[in-house]
C-alpha cells in the first residue's frame, strides 16, 4: 500500500469509517441469525454470470474460462433446498467503467435467498432485518462515539416503511415536476441537456428516486416494476395489479429507498412455475 494511503487510513474519519463497518457487519449477521438463516461462503471464482457478459472480470483458471463474481444469488439459490433460507457477505466484482458512487469494480455484497413466503412477506422481513439491525448497531459498545464522529444527526427510521407503487411513483413525480433527462440528450453539457415528464415504462432515475425519497421523508418500498425493466426470472403480478397499459406486465419486485441516501436493497420473488420459466 502506498505511503499516502496508508497515512489517511491513520485519520479519525478514516478510522471510524472501518471500525462501525465492522460494527455494522456483526448486527447484519446478529440480525439474519436471529432470523434463522443460515450464513454460507460462496466461492468468488465462478463459471457462471449474473448480472450479464459486459460487466464480467474473466481469466483463465488452470486453461479454463472462469470470472469473478459478479453475485452469489445462483449459488444460494442452489444450497437453499438443502439449508433453508441463506445469506452470504461476499465480495462481488463488476467490470463497469462507471465514475458514480452505485457503480464499483469491487464491493461487499450481502445477499438472501428465502423460501415458502409471499411478496408481502419478502418486504417485511426486509424491513425487519433493517431496523434490528440499526438496533443491534446503536447498543453495540463504542458505536455511539463513532456515529458521533461520522453521523451525529443520525435517527433510527420510523416503521411501517412506506409502500408505494410504481405506477403511483411515476404519477407523483409528474405532480411534482421531478422531470428526468432525455436520452438523446444526457451526454450532452448541462445548457443543452433536455428534460421531459416521467411516463409509465421509464427506469426511474436515481436522481429523481432520490429527490422523491428525500421529499417524502421516509423509507419507501418502491415495488411492481415493469418487467421490461427487470430480469427475466422475476415472477409477474397477478390479477389488475400486474396489469400496465399496452400489454404491460408489473413484477414482484421491490426496492428499499432510504432518505439521504437512495436505494438499499433490491429484491424480487423468483418464477417457480417451471414452464413459465422457460417460456420467460
Amino acid at each position: 500500500m502506498p505511503h499516502k494511503e496508508k497515512t489517511l487510513l491513520r485519520g479519525e474519519t478514516q478510522s471510524a469509517v472501518l471500525k462501525l463497518r465492522t460494527c455494522l457487519l456483526s448486527s447484519f449477521r446478529h440480525s439474519l441469525d436471529s432470523l434463522d438463516l443460515k450464513e454460507v461462503t460462496p466461492p468468488c471464482i465462478v463459471q457462471t454470470q449474473v448480472e450479464g457478459g459486459s460487466t464480467l472480470f474473466g481469466f483463465k483458471y488452470y486453461d479454463q474460462e472462469a470470472y469473478l463474481t459478479q453475485s452469489s444469488q445462483l449459488y444460494l439459490e442452489t444450497v437453499l433446498p438443502a439449508l433453508g433460507d441463506v445469506y452470504c457477505v461476499q465480495e462481488s466484482f463488476r467490470a463497469e467503467t462507471s465514475h458514480t458512487r452505485r457503480h464499483l469494480s469491487e464491493f461487499t455484497h450481502l445477499e438472501a435467498e428465502l423460501a415458502f413466503l409471499s411478496f408481502d412477506d419478502l418486504m417485511t422481513h426486509i424491513e425487519s432485518a433493517i431496523c434490528n439491525t440499526i438496533d443491534h448497531l446503536l447498543v453495540t459498545p463504542g458505536v455511539s462515539e463513532l456515529m458521533a464522529v461520522l453521523n451525529p444527526d443520525f435517527k433510527k427510521p420510523t416503521r411501517p416503511f412506506l409502500r408505494m407503487k410504481y405506477s403511483d411513483a411515476i404519477e407523483w413525480l409528474i405532480e411534482h415536476k421531478i422531470q428526468h433527462v432525455t436520452e438523446e440528450t444526457e451526454d450532452l453539457p448541462d445548457d443543452q441537456k433536455v428534460y421531459v415528464d416521467h411516463k409509465i415504462g421509464d427506469d426511474i432515475a436515481e436522481a429523481a428516486e432520490r429527490k422523491m425519497t428525500d421529499e417524502i421523508g421516509r423509507p419507501i418500498f418502491l415495488y411492481g416494476f415493469p418487467s421490461h425493466l427487470k430480469a427475466f426470472y422475476m415472477q409477474k403480478m397477478k390479477g389488475q395489479d400486474g396489469e400496465g397499459p399496452d400489454g404491460m406486465v408489473y413484477t414482484e419486485s421491490c426496492d428499499l429507498l432510504m432518505p439521504g441516501v437512495g436505494e438499499v436493497v433490491g429484491g424480487s420473488m423468483r418464477i417457480h412455475d417451471a414452464d413459465e420459466l422457460l417460456a420467460a
